[in-house]
């Protein structure tokens, strides 16, 4: 089973992963995140800053059974890594500081484990830390939940359940009381008073497992308490792979990439079923969407920074592969190779420059961070042809995010960076539906699409679908274009931002018989979906979406009405203010609110400037909304699409044996196809 350990910033995350280890023997001793001794903080970069930057990794033995441990990033700019890490990892352990309670990352965990419906503990710590609210936490936990879910605190029956040797032959009538209504099963039991400890724990691992029951632990890392008590319930809730998997051909989950102190390629991967071996040929998924074979040279077993090789991995072990070249994080290898993809999204992009550009050319500078890139595809590095050169573009999570870039460029490669300023990525859709059509007919080439974009709902993404009969073109056609509409981000007319949340129908198409090569379809539809949009903008259809940042704010009462004032002014919205003792002078405010990301990137640094430390702001992705300023937004960026020739709106046609090119706004007027387009879909 594979552990992930996940929390806010300074809940005690990496303390509470080394006591885990020190107590079950793992490790002789624990060290410090900051004494920058701590056994899963490996990087230099980590125990210099003193904070998680890449999921570390290690093992350890538990009454019997063997557990694969995760330490993911606490630190907002780090999500990306975090959510690569979940992608791994079979349930979870949200760690929560006592003092601080649930803060804007807690929150942000909360949802990702949702959508990847992962089973999670709950481990409140720091209880022994002056303003400590145990009880006060658990009832904002309680807040997140829907009432179909429940969280349980099991401290007080895993101390009992040491002497007894059972969880469930421990639990006492209030924590019955609190889990029995979450099955109906165990509730007529309980009233019937036909309950029985294997009924409990059979109900209970049930009940975990579907995300209905959070088993609470409480304690203090720092000192090594609750740590017994959660492997206890640890023990008790968790389960056995089914032993058939290992007879299914391998299929495995690529969460992270990383370069050794050789120069080798990582691979870590997490086993879903199968068994991997060295010098088996693994199905992996190339750059541009092929499926290649790649032969795995040496598998590893890591601990922390070291690792041991290893001859096997099977279902649910985690391990690292050298000698794979096309695996992303994300990606599945193996049976049924797939292309990997995240929900959490960068919200900035920022030129990066060498410091003396004549020790480091531009070529030189774009080969380390496609390096990097391999590693992080969040960064999606892009290449811009200006008037002095070449300018390399990388998009982040935020400030910190660069800081952190350009030390490890500084140990990795010897090669000193600069950033330019971060601007905000916005990002375009529809306001009403609209046809698109792209057309491609150069001598002896052909190719014709019509869709009908449609407008997504909030956070959906591209949607593809088709209603052309496999009569007027064969499937295997369809599945082209469905492809060449889903493998690249398609930009759109406004400001040349990616486009989203848009439901693309496939309502004509034609190819030609001896003309029709598989490029000609891969044009037409670029074609047609950048036509759309052009019209979509002539018309006024056209809506630029802004980032959201989702945050969350503790401050003195004197200071409520500064910081609500402050939200208002920088165009952001904000729930009523939640007051709570916190055996200070002043009673502290607790703000949630919801704000432009372009107009709040500042406001951290003027917030430590009045709170004078007494204060804590988090800030977390929350999807993207109608832009708050577009008109200043559109003028500021000064984006012409129609001077854009690389993603041109236009197509081409052909007539007296040669093609010729059809501005967007004539391709109506030229186009072989004019479909009926049913009521129901406008």
């Amino acid at each position: 089973m594979v552990l992930g350990i996940a929390a806010h910033v300074d809940a005690g995350k990496t303390t509470f992963c080394e006591q885990l280890l020190l107590q079950t023997h793992a490790i002789r001793s624990a060290g410090r995140v900051d004494n920058g001794d701590s056994f899963m903080d490996t990087h230099p970069l980590e125990r210099r800053r003193g904070i998680t930057i890449f999921s570390g990794q290690a093992r350890f033995s538990w009454q019997g059974r063997e557990y694969w441990l995760l330490d993911t990033p606490g630190h907002v700019d780090f999500s990306a890594e975090m959510e690569r890490a979940l992608q791994a990892i079979d349930c979870a352990v949200i760690v929560i500081s006592c003092v601080e309670g649930v803060q804007g990352h807690t929150e942000t965990l909360f949802r990702l484990l949702d959508q990847y419906r992962i089973p999670a503990f709950l481990f409140l710590n720091k209880s022994d830390r002056v303003g400590a609210d145990p009880e006060g936490v658990l009832r904002e936990i309680r807040g997140l939940m829907s009432q179909e879910c429940g969280a349980a605190d099991f401290t007080e029956c895993a101390v009992l359940a040491q002497a007894s040797g059972s969880l469930w032959d421990s639990l006492n009538e209030s924590l019955k009381d609190e889990i029995a209504p979450l099955s109906e099963r165990l509730f007529e039991a309980y009233l019937d008073q036909r309950d029985t400890p294997d009924l409990w724990k059979t109900e209970a691992q049930s009940l975990f497992r579907q995300r209905k029951l959070f088993p609470v632990f409480r304690g203090a890392a720092l000192l090594g308490r609750g740590i017994t008590e959660f492997l206890t319930g640890l023990s008790a809730f968790c389960w056995e792979e089914p032993s058939d998997l290992k007879q299914l051909p391998f299929t495995g989950k690529v969460y992270q990439v990383r370069r050794d102190n050789a120069g080798n390629r990582v691979v870590s991967v997490k086993v879903q079923q199968g068994t991997l071996q060295p010098k088996s040929w693994i199905a992996c998924i190339g750059r541009d969407g092929e499926i290649l074979e790649e032969k795995a040279a040496e598998l590893r077993l890591y601990q922390g920074e070291k690792f041991s090789p290893a001859q096997s991995a099977g279902p649910g072990e985690l391990c690292a592969v050298c000698g794979l070249a096309a695996p992303m994080p994300g990606d599945t290898i193996g049976e049924n190779p797939q292309r990997g993809g995240f929900r959490m999204v960068p919200t900035l992009v920022s030129r990066v420059m060498a410091r003396d550009p004549e020790k480091l050319p531009v070529h030189e500078l774009l080969s380390i961070f496609r390096t990097l890139e391999e590693e992080d595809p969040t960064l999606q590095v892009q290449v811009s042809n200006v008037s002095g050169g070449q300018e390399i573009h990388v998009k982040i999570m935020g400030q910190i995010q660069l800081e952190i870039l350009a030390d490890c460029v500084r140990q990795r490669f010897g090669a000193d960076i600069v950033f330019g300023p971060c601007r905000v990525l916005y990002r375009e859709t529809l306001s009403a539906p609209v046809i698109g059509r792209g057309h491609f007919e150069p001598l002896r080439h052909y190719a014709e699409v019509q869709f009908l974009l449609l407008p997504g709902e909030p956070g959906s993404g591209i949607r593809f679908s088709s209603r052309v009969h496999t009569d007027e073109l064969s499937l295997n056609w369809q599945r082209l274009i469905e492809t060449h509409v889903m493998e690249k981000k398609h930009l759109g007319t406004m400001t040349g931002s990616e486009i989203t949340d848009i439901q693309i129908i496939l309502i004509a198409a034609r190819a030609h018989e001896k003309h029709t090569e598989g490029g000609d379809f891969r044009q037409s539809v670029y074609r047609a979906i950048r036509q759309g949009f052009a019209s979509a903008l002539r018309d006024g259809k056209v809506q630029l979406l802004e980032p959201v940042y989702r945050v969350s704010i503790q401050v003195p009462q004197d200071l409520a009405g500064r910081v609500l004032s402050d939200i208002q002014q920088r165009k952001g919205g904000f729930e009523p203010p939640e007051f709570a003792p916190s055996g200070r002078e002043n009673s502290r405010a607790r703000i949630t609110a919801r704000v432009p990301a372009a107009s709040f990137l500042d406001y951290p640094l003027e917030f430590a400037g009045f709170s004078r430390g007494k204060g804590s702001l988090s800030m977390d992705f929350d999807g993207y909304a109608p832009c708050h300023n577009p008109s200043e937004v559109v003028a500021e960026i000064g984006y012409d699409f129609d001077r854009d020739v690389e993603n041109t709106a236009d197509s081409v046609f052909c007539a007296k044996g040669a093609g010729f090119p059809v501005k967007w706004y004539d391709v109506p007027s030229y186009a072989h196809l004019s479909p009926d387009i049913p009521k129901e879909l406008l």
